[in-house]
């Protein structure tokens, strides 16, 4: 018995008192990295193939419904549903109801997603989205919405559209995403912030940027233009989703013969 309490009277060296207020900092702050490094590792994973084409629209919380901008957005994403594109937005009011709403339009056609934040304001999804996620931060949902889509479109907005935006050509300018996706920008407001990066980036020597960086993000005047480049897009990505499934199917054949 005696053996037995001295044996748990001991501290080896990896146990760390609660009293330690630094080694318990240190502890915290190392099972965080560690966290992250988990995350880091599963956010590499992508599925073989996408059986869905889906465009993620960005745009303002406060925008009305009977606005320009909001039937224009309304317009788009209907049009971007009967082509067979699924619609993705932040899933709350404005032009995030604007794009769901014309996506739900066309149902048999298009599926309607929300990706949510919890806010203290805008906590309703809007009525028009048929499956919505919800995260906690902005990180999770801002990746989530990385990986869940083929092409941008980013509609009048304020700090957090831009803050999207800006996000997603970092991305493409370090091809974190495909090169080719779609980044397109449409209304008025949009010109003039590209204008201004590339007049406050390329115009000290070194260049902050390359040209190439500056050309990642296209602005259009109107919502005609973005259904062009998205159907672009999607047309390239129907030839490659097609020689995927033929290549796939080639290649169990060839399997099959080698096991017989």
């Amino acid at each position: 018995m005696r053996k037995g309490r001295e044996s748990s009277d001991r501290h080896p060296a990896d146990v760390i008192s609660l009293a330690d207020e630094d080694a318990v900092k240190e502890a915290v702050w190392s099972s965080i990295l560690g966290l992250w490094d988990v995350v880091n590792t599963l956010t590499r994973l992508r599925p073989s193939r996408s059986k869905r084409y889906r465009v993620c629209i960005f745009g303002s919380a406060r925008v009305k419904p009977g606005t320009l901008e909001y039937d224009e957005t309304k317009r788009a994403a209907k049009a971007l549903a009967v082509m067979g594109c699924d619609i993705i937005t932040g899933g709350g009011p404005g032009l995030m109801q604007a794009a769901n709403e014309g996506a739900a339009s066309a149902p048999a056609r298009s599926r309607s997603y929300g990706i949510r934040v919890a806010l203290p304001f805008e906590q309703n999804v809007n009525a028009f989205v048929s499956k919505a996620f919800e995260h906690r931060t902005f990180f999770t949902r801002l990746h989530q919405f990385v990986i869940a889509s083929d092409a941008f479109i980013v509609a009048p907005g304020g700090v957090g559209t831009v803050l999207e935006m800006i996000m997603i050509w970092q991305l493409l300018q370090v091809r974190h995403v495909q090169r080719n996706t779609p980044l397109i920008l449409v209304g008025k407001m949009w010109p003039g912030l590209i204008a201004w990066a590339k007049s406050s980036m390329l115009a000290v020597n070194p260049p902050l940027a390359s040209r190439e960086d500056m050309a990642i993000p296209v602005c259009v005047p109107d919502a005609d233009k973005a259904i062009a480049l998205v159907r672009k897009h999607h047309r390239t990505w129907l030839v490659a989703q097609k020689r995927s499934s033929m290549r796939r199917t080639r290649d169990r054949g060839r399997g099959s013969k080698e096991r017989r």
